[in-house]
């Protein structure tokens, strides 16, 4: 058996089968069980009106036995039944000599020895057992008590039920083929109803099948399916926005990449071309290779933010998460700009209560040193940046405030979208490309939390809001 055989075996049942099939089983179960009251509800019936019968014969028997015994009329047994037909009896005195017997039919003397004697009138079925390919219904009476017969004589009466045996089979066949013709045109009809429901889902598969990668923008009418479905077609719908929103960003990064990487390249191309024009001193070629070093660098951490970004986004799994001291980290950072603060005549201050998070120690501090050298970046020689940080009941809330103009708040809202700069005349010289914004939101997604950006006349301000974990929130 093959790969394609097994999993073909392992594939779940279509819903139309499924659907079928207990509708049929259900008609099976139903008809089976109507099958078997209506048999047993003529069984029952015939019984009676061969218990009824039989009283009747008994009584006649009875009868005759006491014309015998007050008239002396030694033929009444054998009038007794006379206009009968298919009933037998058998009559015996107390000394167990037989007074009367049947000339054919069944052994009634031997079903007498083996069957005790029962009063019709107490409700107890009567004996049915089958005799030279034969079927009999029949009882075994103690009679005389009372004075009229003078003595106990045993009465056994019996009625050949052929006949009726034989109607039930015909009525089983009869019942058993409309059982079989009926289920199966029940099970025609589910499956015919089952088909026809499945016009709305093959219809929607057939515009699902019609969208491509141009084409996703288009979205199913939840209208046009049962109310059962609609939920899910919403959901699809739902699923075609995100995908048409995943492939625009995944095009307009795409182009910024190459837009990005064109700019180096063509730097490293026409210094290239330069050096190699003509033969030049070699304190000249070594300014060129230092300029093509420099531009190589930011190739390289280009492709290295870019790695970074795809491997959060897709493995978050990969984060070791650890309780970490904010404090502590920020004042690490510190240290490690002192001399570019320095520098940048720019200051570096600390505010609001230590706080802790549960975060990847490597991704957190890279997120908070893009922040810090954004700010440092953008703020006045002479002013001060400052991070704030507050704990709260769900979450610990990192600000970092530098001063500055106003930014837009068109910009705002796309500062942390890969490759945009809210300023296109300031070059990032040395640094990235506009991915610093873009790595951080990226981080602190990876961590479940939220990222956004605030800006007035006076300062801009950035949050990065990482959740506690339920343990912390009791602390």
């Amino acid at each position: 058996m093959g790969s394609e055989d097994r999993r073909l075996l392992r594939r779940p049942v279509s819903l139309a089968w499924r659907v079928t099939g207990l509708v049929g089983i259900a008609m099976l179960l139903v008809f089976l069980v109507f099958n078997w009251i209506s048999v047993r509800s003529l069984d029952l019936h015939f019984a009676e009106m061969d218990e009824e019968e039989l009283e009747v014969i008994s009584n006649s028997v009875i009868k005759a036995l006491g014309e015998m015994a007050l008239e002396g009329d030694q033929d009444a047994l054998e009038r007794a039944v006379r206009g009968h037909h298919g009933v037998y009896y058998y009559v015996a005195d107390s000394a167990g000599t037989t007074l009367y017997a049947p000339e054919d039919g069944p052994d009634l003397r031997r079903f007498v020895e083996n069957q005790q004697p029962l009063r019709l009138e107490s409700g107890q079925r009567m004996t049915v057992w089958e005799e030279a390919g034969h079927h009999y219904r029949g009882a075994v009476l103690r009679v005389g008590d009372d004075q009229r017969l003078g003595e106990r004589y045993t009465i056994a009466v019996a009625m050949d039920i052929g006949v009726h045996l034989a109607f039930i089979r015909d009525f089983k066949r009869i019942q058993g083929w409309t059982v079989l013709v009926v289920m199966c045109l029940a099970i025609l009809v589910a499956w015919i109803a089952v088909r026809w429901g499945h016009i709305p889902i093959r219809k929607a598969n057939q515009k699902i099948r019609a969208i491509t990668s141009s084409r996703l923008h288009v979205r199913l009418d939840p209208g046009e399916v049962p109310i059962e479905l609609e939920e899910t077609i919403s959901s699809f719908n739902a699923m075609l926005g995100r995908l048409e929103d995943g492939y625009a960003q995944l095009a307009n990064v795409s182009a910024d990449i190459a837009h990005e990487l064109r700019t180096p390249v063509t730097n490293l191309t026409t210094q290239t071309e330069v050096a190699v024009g003509q033969v030049r001193p070699a304190n000249e070629y070594r300014e060129i290779l230092y300029s093509n070093l420099e531009e190589l660098g930011r190739l390289n951490r280009m492709i290295n933010d870019m790695l970074f970004l795809a491997q959060t986004e897709n493995s978050p799994e990969n984060i070791r998460v650890e309780e970490l001291d904010v404090a502590e980290t920020i004042q690490g950072l510190f240290e490690y700009f002192d001399a570019w603060v320095e520098d940048r005549g720019v200051s570096l201050q600390l505010l609001g209560t230590a706080g802790h998070v549960h975060a990847d120690k490597e991704m957190l501090r890279r997120a908070l040193s893009n922040l810090l050298s954004n700010a440092i970046r953008y703020t006045p020689s002479g002013k001060e940046v400052s991070v704030r940080v507050s704990q709260g009941a769900d979450a610990t809330t990192i600000c970092v405030e530098n001063p500055g103009p106003r930014i837009d708040p068109k910009d705002l809202a796309n500062l942390f979208s890969r490759f945009y700069r809210a300023d296109p005349s300031r070059q990032r010289k040395g640094d990235g490309a506009g991915l610093g914004l873009a790595i951080v939101k990226t981080i602190v997604d990876a961590h479940g939390g939220e990222v956004y950006a605030e800006s007035d006349d006076t300062s801009t301000r950035f949050y990065a809001v990482f959740p506690l974990l339920a343990g912390d929130r009791r602390r």
